[in-house]
C-alpha cells in the first residue's frame, strides 16, 4: 500500500470521525438495531394463547390436556364448554388455538380405538401458527409414544385432525404481501418526503422558496402532498397485484381499507418531514430515514409476532404506526373486517399523525429561519 494511498485512506477516516453527526450515524444505527432485532425479531412461540374444549370427562382426556397445560408453549386462556363458543373466541384473538377432544374419548382408547383430538387455529398469521400446530404434533407425538409403550394396542391413542380459520392452507403468502402494502408505502413515502427539504437545502434552493409569497403552512403541504399521492397510489398498486397476481383472496371492503390507509400515509409524511426538518444534506435525510425503517418494520410484527418480545419491545411497538395499519390490512384481506373492529387501531394511529405533522410543521418553522 503506497504512502498517497495510506494518506487518502486516514483521511477519509478524519473526516469521517471528526463529525459529531457521522460519528453518531456510524456508532448509534447499529447498537440500536442490534438491540431491537436481538430481542424483537425471535420465531420461538411461547405462551400462545389456547382454550380447551374437552367433551369427555375420562382421564385419558384429561391425562392429555394435562400435557397441554404443564407447556410452555401454551398459556390456557379459558375452558369452553360448547362448540357455539369457539368461533367468536378467534374472531376476536381470544385465543390463537383451540384444541377439542371429542366425545367417548376415554372410552375409544380403552377399546384400543383413536381418540379425536382436533386443533382450531387462527390461520391469519400463518407463520404463529405454523409454529403453534408444530408444538401441538409434537405433544400429541410424545404423548402418544408413551402411552403406546404402556399399552398393547396398535392403533395411535390420540388423533390429531387440524382446522385453520381465515387461511385454511396455511399459506405464507397469503400473511406476507398483505404486509407489503404497509411495509412499500412507508418506504416510498418517507423517502419522498425526507429527501424534500433536504434536496432544497443541499441544492441551495431552499433560500429562494422563502422569498417566495407562500406561507410556512403552504409550503409544508407542497412538500407532503407527492408523498401523500406516491404512497398511496404505491399501496393501490400492491394492493391490486396482490389480489390478481398472488391471488390473494380480498375478502374485505376497499372503502374500509383506504381510508386506514390515508391515515397511515399522513403518519408516515410526519415523521419523513420531521426527518427532513433537521436533515442539512440528502446523506443525512437518507441515514435518518433507514435508521427509522428498521426498527419499525422489526416492531410492526411484519415477521415476528409481537406477544414473542419482551414487555418493554411490546411498549415500545405501541408507537409505530405500521403496527396499527399491518393488524388492518391483514384482517381486511383475510376475513374482511369492518371499520368497526378497527377502532383500537384507527384512533391511535390517528393520534400518532397529527403528533407528528404538528411536530414536523413546528420544526419546519423553527428551521426556516
Amino acid at each position: 500500500m503506497g504512502p498517497r494511498l495510506l494518506a487518502l485512506i486516514v483521511k477519509e477516516f478524519l473526516a469521517l470521525f471528526r463529525d459529531r453527526k457521522s460519528r453518531l450515524a456510524v456508532i448509534v444505527p447499529p447498537i440500536l438495531q442490534l438491540l431491537i432485532f436481538g430481542y424483537a425479531a425471535t420465531f420461538d412461540l411461547e405462551h400462545a394463547t389456547l382454550a380447551i374444549y374437552n367433551e369427555d370427562s375420562g382421564a385419558f382426556s384429561r391425562d392429555l390436556i394435562g400435557r397441554f397445560e404443564r407447556s410452555p408453549a401454551f398459556e390456557v386462556v379459558g375452558y369452553l364448554r360448547s362448540e357455539e363458543e369457539i368461533k367468536p373466541l378467534i374472531d376476536r384473538k381470544g385465543a390463537l388455538l383451540v384444541l377439542r377432544v371429542g366425545e367417548q374419548c376415554s372410552a375409544n382408547v380403552a377399546q384400543g380405538e383413536s381418540c379425536a383430538v382436533q386443533a382450531l387455529i387462527d390461520g391469519r398469521n400463518s407463520n404463529t401458527a405454523m409454529l403453534a400446530l408444530n408444538y401441538v404434533r409434537s405433544i400429541i407425538t410424545d404423548f402418544n409414544e408413551e402411552r403406546i409403550e404402556q399399552t398393547t394396542g396398535t392403533s395411535l391413542p390420540a388423533r390429531l385432525a387440524i382446522r385453520a380459520w381465515f387461511n385454511p392452507n396455511l399459506e405464507s403468502r397469503w400473511f406476507i404481501v398483505p404486509g407489503i402494502v404497509a411495509l412499500l408505502a412507508m418506504i416510498v413515502t418517507l423517502v419522498v418526503t425526507a429527501l424534500s427539504v433536504a434536496r432544497e437545502r443541499e441544492a441551495g434552493t431552499f433560500d429562494q422558496l422563502l422569498v417566495t409569497p407562500l406561507r410556512p403552512w403552504e409550503i409544508l403541504i407542497g412538500k407532503a402532498m407527492p408523498g401523500l399521492i406516491v404512497g398511496v397510489g404505491e399501496a393501490s398498486l400492491i394492493v391490486a397485484a396482490a389480489v390478481y397476481w398472488f391471488r390473494v383472496p380480498l375478502v374485505g371492503d376497499l372503502l374500509t381499507l383506504y381510508p386506514a390507509l390515508i391515515i397511515y400515509v399522513l403518519s408516515i409524511i410526519g415523521i419523513g418531514l420531521m426527518i427532513s426538518s433537521f436533515s442539512a444534506t440528502l446523506q443525512q435525510a437518507l441515514l435518518g430515514s433507514f435508521l427509522f425503517i428498521v426498527p419499525a418494520v422489526t416492531l410492526s410484527g411484519f415477521s415476528t409476532p409481537i406477544a414473542n418480545m419482551p414487555d418493554f419491545m411490546q411498549a415500545l411497538t405501541y408507537l409505530d404506526p405500521m403496527r396499527y395499519f399491518l393488524t388492518i390490512v391483514r384482517r381486511v384481506f383475510l376475513e374482511g373486517a369492518g371499520s368497526e373492529y378497527f377502532w383500537n387501531d384507527l384512533w391511535p394511529m390517528s393520534l400518532i399523525a397529527v403528533a407528528t405533522l404538528s411536530l414536523a410543521t413546528w420544526l419546519f418553522r423553527h428551521r426556516m429561519y
